[in-house]
């Protein structure tokens, strides 16, 4: 924020050129025009505020949804939970989201234990 200053009160007084001012504070004359447009614009220059990164599909009720979906039929396939939540996402996408609620992979019971034998 102190360079934003800096560069913002050396435009403001008019004692140098863009490209000077660019050379003088080591930044770029697109940084300070975009600096100077969100001034313009917002009536500030602080940086812009966000969160990076997707949102997640599910969370708060959709989540609790998926919770109830799992609990009442627990033998449910991931593509009949996204059809049935409505979700617009992958399947790694609902099968991380269950290891997240805790659930893990069903095992058979019916079927051979695998062992690691001797090399």
């Amino acid at each position: 924020m102190d360079l934003r200053d800096r560069v913002v009160a050396a435009c403001d007084a008019g004692e140098m050129t863009r490209q000077e001012i660019a050379e003088a504070f080591n930044v770029s004359t697109a940084w300070i025009r975009r600096l100077l447009q969100r001034r313009r614009e917002a009536g500030h220059y602080r940086p812009k505020q966000g969160k990076p990164g997707r949102k997640p599909e599910f969370a708060g009720r959709t989540l609790q949804n998926l919770d109830r979906l799992v609990e009442k039929q627990p033998d449910a396939t991931l593509e009949e939970l996204r059809e049935r939540t409505g979700a617009a996402c992958s399947l790694v996408t609902i099968s991380n989201t269950l290891r997240r609620l805790g659930y893990r992979r069903k095992k058979r019971r019916s079927g051979r234990l695998s062992k690691t034998g001797r090399t």
